[in-house]
């Protein structure tokens, strides 16, 4: 399995959809099928039954997953593109912007 662009906890934009524009945290990763849900974009309402967990039930908003391909990593503030190099025999992603290393 490739390696994934985008993980948990970078700082992303949505470059495209409803919420374009909108820039957040990455909560959650889904490699398999190509999803990251990102804080605070992406809203859904969702209605739940009375549970354990939730006495009461009724509307609640949460995040829902969108494709990866509709976020950019943000450095320095701007999105820009990642890729992948070998530095002392190890893979890691650079901000294609800059050329500078992010982790």
């Amino acid at each position: 399995m490739a390696t994934s662009k985008i993980k948990k906890g970078d700082t992303v934009q949505v470059i495209t959809g409803k919420d374009k524009g909108a820039e957040g945290k990455v909560i959650s990763v889904d490699p398999k099928k190509h999803k990251v849900v990102v804080e605070g974009v992406g809203i859904v309402t969702k209605h739940t039954k009375p549970s354990a967990a939730n006495q009461n039930g009724g509307i609640i908003q949460k995040e829902a997953p969108i494709d990866v391909s509709n976020v950019m990593y943000v450095h320095k503030g701007k999105p820009t593109r990642v890729g992948f190099k070998f530095e002392n025999d190890k893979k890691v992603r650079f901000a294609k912007s800059t050329g500078e290393v992010i982790d």
